[in-house]
């Protein structure tokens, strides 16, 4: 029997043509029963994984959709039974980057069909008074990372992958940091007296459509890579963040790095962004790693 995909994106993000969809779609038709359903609403999501229990999910979008379909299929008890394919499609594109998967949709498509199932480890967020939380599939940070990407959202439609590079010169600029603790498995490692200007939470290596924020992550090893840079200074911004594209600022002397299972970062009011998805101040957020919690078809090699 062909397998059953139920492929569903967003028409009217960026990275979504119609072109480009229809040869995804052809090229998916071609191994498999496929039915496509758009999320143009809040509720189509819900809507579609209610219609077709029996089909595996198949993201044509960046990370901000897979994390919302992970999300609603976590929320729906069916993460553990329903692997996800993925379509590259959005701006960063950044977990596809991580496992290997093409960019080129129309080669991702091949890797859903021929693919094999990769389980990935899951980043759960702490409920908070407020009965928060929420996930994290690639990566989080918190402090000037997310105030690049709150200044880069308007940029995206016409500079693209460059709209980070240039929120984070207008972030970095401005920023004087924030006065955070922070601990890892229960371990202080930043104890608030000095000003932070970024942490990091590392599932996936990458952020902003390629930036390596934690060099050495792996989804699938079980724990969390978490960076902290202390790099608050004029000069010490600048030259973290000429090395954070490069994948060299955990060579700095003002940048730690700690690998563990649960993080805990509070103190000021900090800005997050959570797979590419803006979160408001907030102070404090809290972060449990749950092994192998998914499976994304991955290219086989």
């Amino acid at each position: 029997m062909a397998r059953k995909l139920l492929a569903m994106g967003n028409p009217a993000a960026g990275g979504d043509d119609e072109a480009t969809r229809r040869a995804v779609l052809g090229v998916l038709g071609g191994g498999a029963d496929v039915v496509f359903h758009a999320l143009e609403r809040p509720d189509d999501l819900d809507r579609a994984l209610a219609e077709h229990p029996g089909r595996e999910p198949v993201v044509l979008g960046g990370d901000g959709t897979l994390h919302r379909v992970v999300a609603a299929l976590l929320a729906r008890g069916e993460l553990e039974r329903r692997q996800v394919g993925l379509i590259p499609m959005g701006t960063g594109n950044d977990l596809a980057r991580t496992l290997g998967i093409p960019l080129d949709p129309v080669e991702a498509a091949r890797v859903v069909l021929d693919g094999t199932p990769r389980p990935l480890d899951l980043l759960v967020e702490d409920e908070d008074e407020d009965g928060g939380g929420g996930i994290v599939l690639n990566a989080v940070h918190v402090g000037v990372g997310a105030e690049a990407s709150r200044r880069a959202t308007p940029l995206k439609p016409v500079l693209r992958r460059a709209a980070y590079a240039a929120g984070a010169l207008l972030a970095g600029v401005r920023s004087k940091g924030w006065r955070l603790r922070v601990r890892v498995d229960g371990e202080l490692v930043a104890d608030g007296r000095r000003r932070v200007l970024m942490v990091g939470v590392g599932n996936g290596a990458s952020i902003g459509g390629g930036t390596p924020l934690a060099p050495g992550a792996r989804p699938d090893d079980g724990l969390a890579d978490v960076v902290v840079s202390y790099a608050v200074s004029p000069w010490g911004r600048l030259a973290y963040g000429v090395l954070l594209r490069l994948g060299r600022h955990p060579e700095r002397d003002d940048v730690a790095t700690f690998r563990g299972r649960a993080v805990v970062v509070e103190g000021e009011p900090v800005p997050a962004n959570a797979d590419g998805e803006l979160c408001p101040p907030a102070p404090r957020r809290s972060w449990t790693l749950r092994p192998a919690a998914w499976r994304v078809v991955a290219p086989r090699s």
